[in-house]
């Protein structure tokens, strides 16, 4: 039999799926405390190079109120043609299409290492994808023109029926005709002035003839609604590429020491609007720079929330994809615009400036593709979980909308998203990860049978690159167990990296509303209890606490998880901590443990490099240190080893050991730099350099100008700060937990 890690590494292979107890409480008093919740983290589209997308569609429970997938779990009986769904209980034949089925010939959704399964759907039409692009030219020149050229380069990776559109906007919206041979043609609206999809489609001439207008004698054949203003890449590419080249910065004055008017809430109203007269699927804002007072409408801070969520709520319920790239160094609204991206799927990127290769590298990964040749981008994507009877759904937090899907295992008890069974994703790709809370309504006096599972499925239907409408089913189970009883075997499941997450998606879902010590002291009461739970301690003696190795863990993620750009906002402009909190809600399981507990690897000639402790005692003169906190890599020389670089050793060839050791982690980095989306920043520092802050502000103060008496000892940098460190907060913790008074 598997060990847990072992069967817990084997789910997330299979079918992207951690839960936080892999044994589940079998009643609703037990699992409350528990005090982490039966949760999953979920990758609708987990990367699987081993699963072919079948061609047919897939069988559903017969009962209305179920409509369940077919999949392993269920119970077939051969002869009779019969099988029995595992969620309902209900009877279904099988299709006749499956009348040559047995036990020895089974189709592929009843193998168990089909519990993910992707079925191609065959009725409907190809839709092309569109990409309708919104860009600011209130910048300098020199940003400008860096990003027209990315923008030009995105052209030539687009397919070439893709249908593509372009609005530029300063102080005045253009809404740009590219169906005209030889000549620009736009139409300019005022960025006071908000429209209604209405009023903008008569505007633009977009609406459909009346009948009326229809019964005036012959008629030419209607062109396709929208294509003076989205058209394919093949037909335009040329025009749209000299278009772009020829575009200039907004010719409207500037006020010395005042930002320039931009009217992009108005720009994104029209772009909306454009995209609603057809069944839209990407749209890109590859820049918004806004200042806060771009609009005189719009002077009040909470207006600028509610302009940006209509548009979030019209975008999502189109099925539409907002990208917002903004690049700047002053502040450019990523505070009121975070929910367009959020409820779309879509990407928020941030740097300094269109000229870095994080903007042109992230921007050009975008349009990557797999081995296959197709997009790593999926469209219009809803999620529906199915549960059995003795659990609920609480609900989903990440990027997605409910579709308010009631249903007998919706729980009234909201977490997140909640109150619905779908969810609707609009962008997704195959790092996109939800996390969905579930609730146990199993009564305590109503026994689970022995040997009794509780089975999850999840149904994500969405439209592939290559225009193909998909769905994937996972279905999944765990083992009931009485905790009266069995707690050890309950405890031994605990999964504590999805538990860590799945409970920082929470604090960081509750910061959006609640102020940070509010939450950090929720956070504190969680972990208190949690050690109370399943810590062995004696009352009252804090040095008699002990935390399984299946637990060990999980009190330095929360740690870590304190001091975070998550939940810790100073030092963080508005739009930064808008950033990092709209990654962190996406990213899979590894990536967020990356975004929480930085790793640290060490770089020296006592051996190969090995991952060292995020902790100031890791800080030594004779090494090389390199961090990846999922936002930035660094790489840190120490003391000794930025005097020997600096004095050149590395030029000689009597030191080409040494030149190796200073090129290991630059090659490390770069390795990173490649794959992550969005791509780093990367920096290079060492001993006394000013970004050695960023490495500072990470560990671990376990030494602090407070203990001086390691001061210039080979035992690590002591770090000038006030926070306390791992060691002060375990023993807190210990003494909070095992205290007769908590």
């Amino acid at each position: 039999m598997a060990t847990f890690p072992e069967f817990i590494a084997q789910n997330e292979e299979r079918d992207g799926v951690r839960f936080s107890w892999n044994v589940w409480p079998s009643s609703r008093l037990e699992a409350t405390r528990m005090v982490v919740p039966v949760a999953s983290l979920f990758t609708p589209l987990k990367e699987r190079p081993d699963l072919p997308p079948i061609q047919y569609e897939p069988v559903l429970c017969s009962r209305v109120t179920c409509r369940a997938v077919l999949n392993p779990l269920c119970q077939v009986d051969y002869r009779a043609k019969l099988w029995a769904c595992n969620f309902c209980y209900q009877r279904n034949q099988f299709p006749p299409t499956y009348a040559g089925i047995s036990d020895v010939n089974q189709p592929a959704e009843l193998l168990p290492q089909f519990s993910t399964i992707e079925y191609v759907v065959q009725r409907g039409p190809l839709m092309p994808l569109v990409f309708l692009y919104v860009v600011d030219t209130c910048m300098e020149d020199e940003d400008l023109q860096a990003l027209k050229e990315s923008l030009q380069m995105s052209l030539s990776l687009l397919p070439p029926t893709a249908l593509v559109g372009l609005i530029t906007f300063g102080r005045m919206i253009q809404v740009h005709e590219l169906g005209c041979e030889g000549i620009s043609k736009s139409y300019v609206f005022r960025g006071t002035k908000d429209l209604n999809a209405k009023q903008l489609q008569e505007m633009l001439g977009l609406t459909k003839p009346t009948a009326a207008q229809a019964g005036r004698g012959p008629q030419a054949p209607q062109a396709p609604l929208s294509n003076r203003f989205l058209q394919p890449v093949q037909k335009i590419d040329m025009n749209l590429t000299d278009l772009l080249g020829e575009l200039q910065r907004d010719p409207w004055p500037v006020t010395q020491g005042k930002r320039p008017l931009r009217s992009l809430g108005s720009a994104m109203s029209i772009a909306v609007g454009l995209l609603e007269v057809r069944p839209g699927q990407k749209y890109n804002l590859p820049h918004c720079r806004p200042g806060l007072k771009y609009l005189d409408m719009y002077k009040k801070p909470f207006l600028h929330f509610q302009h940006y969520e209509a548009l979030a709520s019209r975008a999502s319920t189109n099925g539409h994809i907002i990208d917002i790239y903004a690049c700047a160094l002053d502040q450019t609204g990523l505070l009121e615009m975070k929910c367009c991206s959020n409820h779309t799927g879509g990407y928020m990127v941030m740097a300094d400036s269109f000229t870095t290769s994080l903007f042109k590298q992230t921007f050009q990964r975008v349009f990557t593709k797999d081995v296959s040749g197709a997009f790593k981008m999926a469209f219009a994507g809803t999620l529906e979980i199915k549960t059995s009877r003795e659990i609920k759904i609480s609900g989903a937090i990440g990027p997605c909308v409910s579709l308010n899907a009631k249903g007998p295992c919706v729980s009234e008890n909201e977490i997140g998203t909640g109150g619905t069974s779908q969810w609707k994703i609009c962008g997704l790709d195959h790092n996109t990860t939800l996390a969905v809370y579930f609730e146990v309504v199993n009564q305590h006096n109503a026994p689970i049978p022995q040997g009794g599972r509780g089975a999850v499925q999840y149904v994500t239907q969405y439209q592939h690159s290559s225009g193909q409408k998909r769905i994937r089913v996972t279905t999944t189970a765990r083992n009931w167990a009485d905790a009266g009883t069995q707690i050890q075997t309950i405890a031994a499941s605990f999964d504590q990296e999805a538990s860590a997450i799945l409970m920082a998606r929470l604090a960081v879902y509750r910061a959006e509303t609640e102020e940070g010590p509010d939450v950090l002291r929720w956070l504190d009461r969680q972990l208190i209890r949690l050690c109370q739970k399943f810590g062995d301690y004696h009352k009252d003696d804090p040095n008699s606490f002990r935390f399984s190795e299946t637990f060990s863990l999980y009190p330095q993620f929360m740690f870590h998880l304190r001091r975070s750009p998550f939940l810790q906002v100073f030092n963080n402009s508005p739009d930064e901590s808008s950033y990092y909190r709209h990654q962190f809600m996406r990213q899979d399981l590894t990536q967020s443990l990356i975004m929480i507990q930085p790793i640290l690897y060490a770089y020296s000639f006592n051996g190969p490099p090995e991952p060292v402790l995020l902790d100031s005692s890791s800080i030594l003169p004779d090494r090389i240190l390199l961090m990846d906190t999922f936002f930035q890599i660094l790489i840190y020389h120490g003391e000794t080893v930025s005097q020997w670089r600096k004095a050149g050793y590395q030029e000689l060839p009597e030191y080409e050991n040494f030149r190796h050791l200073l090129q290991a982690p630059v090659d490390d980095a770069q390795e990173i730099l490649h794959s992550r989306f969005p791509m780093p920043r990367y920096i290079d520092t060492e001993h006394g350099g000013s970004q050695a802050r960023f490495l500072l502000s990470k560990v671990n103060p376990s030494q602090t100008h407070n203990n001086m008496y390691a001061w210039g000892q080979e035992s690590g940098a002591p770090i000038l700060t006030d926070d306390v460190s791992l060691q002060v907060f375990m023993d807190h913790l210990k003494k909070l937990a095992v205290s007769s008074a908590a």
